[in-house]
């Protein structure tokens, strides 16, 4: 985070801006963020054609989307026929106009893969990275605002964003992209607020449901967008389901409406109220959504061959083991469960689990003789 907001500090960004307003932070000389990738880098990915497909590359042109039969073409590869794009097809819509999409790259070099764990760490959200490409004067997209944060980064050229006064209210879901919700849209931005243009190594943060559009300056343009998307109310719906169906009260028949003039279907209804709120308030539900918050940044892994892993196996001696609280007591809970496993597959199968908490619980189990090395 230092380094993305530089020099905003991080205890700032989260005082003033985050999910207040936007926030615009101009590189400073030699800052490192401008080398997150160039052109060759760009075209390096992009030339690696098979890893692409009409769901990660995609073309727009005049805010409307170019349809993949257009640029794309039927590839049969040893996994089946797919639709991939074709270089010199997507190349010919660029010189007529269009701007590119590279989505979901947030892995594909070590750059973006690290700023997106980071990230990931820092708003306990799921990151996303998409890679936009665009020509002098175009405009891709129409006025519009995202249903998540989003951090934008200039890697190459220059693009002038245009930000309005206007902002939806913690929107969820948007609705379909039609030329009436597109006059909709402009009709509902407000005046505009700001224009920022945006060079290499600057940083642009909207906080969801900003209204906002770009447009390509002088020559080609390239930045990448991280999306921040953490967990809102709606998760709370699907865990506590979970959770109520283990009272055999959310099990039980409801009282027909029509029975006393409705009051004891009143009083069902006021009773499981009560259980939830019950529910919500413990700290093992609590302990529920921070893990499905953690499963949103697992842990990064990568390859390091030829080096092979040295594992460390252990066996569970059926004696009662510590008490774990939080996301590791479910890592332990499978552990202990097994007849036998490897502290590294421990950590494999719960990459959203801080490695370290894995071996001191691993330990604390040792320890107390509840897992025995072998």
């Amino acid at each position: 985070m230092n380094e993305l907001l530089h020099p905003i500090t991080p205890d700032r960004f989260f005082a003033e801006f985050h999910g207040r307003k936007p926030l615009h932070i101009p590189a400073a000389d030699g800052a490192t963020k401008r080398s997150l990738l160039d052109w060759d880098g760009f075209n390096a990915l992009l030339n690696q054609s098979s890893i692409w497909t009409a769901q990660t590359l995609k073309l727009v042109r005049d805010t409307v989307a170019i349809a993949p039969d257009q640029y794309c073409r039927h590839v049969q590869t040893q996994s089946g026929p797919v639709l991939r794009p074709d270089p010199a097809k997507v190349a010919v819509f660029l010189a007529t106009g269009a701007s590119l999409i590279a989505g979901d790259t947030q892995e594909l070099t070590p750059r973006l893969a690290d700023a997106s764990a980071m990230l990931g760490r820092a708003f306990a959200a799921a990151i996303g990275v998409n890679l936009y490409c665009s020509f002098k004067g175009v405009q891709a997209f129409g006025t519009h605002y995202d249903l998540h944060d989003v951090f934008a980064l200039q890697v190459e050229g220059e693009k002038v964003w245009r930000l309005y006064e206007n902002r939806a209210e913690s929107p969820v879901d948007f609705p379909s992209d039609t030329p009436e919700t597109r006059r909709w849209l402009e009709q509902s931005r407000g005046r505009l607020m700001a224009e920022v243009r945006m060079r290499p190594g600057d940083v642009l943060y909207l906080p969801r449901g900003c209204y906002h559009d770009a447009l390509a300056q002088d020559g080609a343009s390239l930045h990448a967008t991280f999306s921040v998307t953490p967990l809102y109310g709606r998760i709370i719906f699907s865990l506590l389901e979970q959770a109520a169906m283990q009272d055999p009260a959310f099990r039980a028949y409801m009282p027909p409406a029509a029975l006393d003039g409705g009051r004891p279907l009143q009083a069902h209804l006021a009773d499981l109220g009560q259980r939830l709120a019950r529910l919500t308030a413990l700290p093992a539900f609590r302990d529920e959504v921070a893990m499905s918050q953690e499963k949103l940044a697992p842990r990064p892994a990568r390859f390091a061959l030829p080096q092979a892993l040295t594992l460390t196996a252990y066996r569970p001696t059926g004696l009662l083991g510590p008490a774990f609280t939080g996301p590791v007591a479910h890592a332990m809970r499978w552990a202990l469960s097994q007849p036998d496993f490897a502290l590294e597959e421990l950590i494999a199968q719960f990459d959203f689990v801080a490695e370290a908490d894995i071996r001191v619980a691993v330990d604390q189990a040792e320890k107390a003789g509840a897992l025995k090395r072998f």
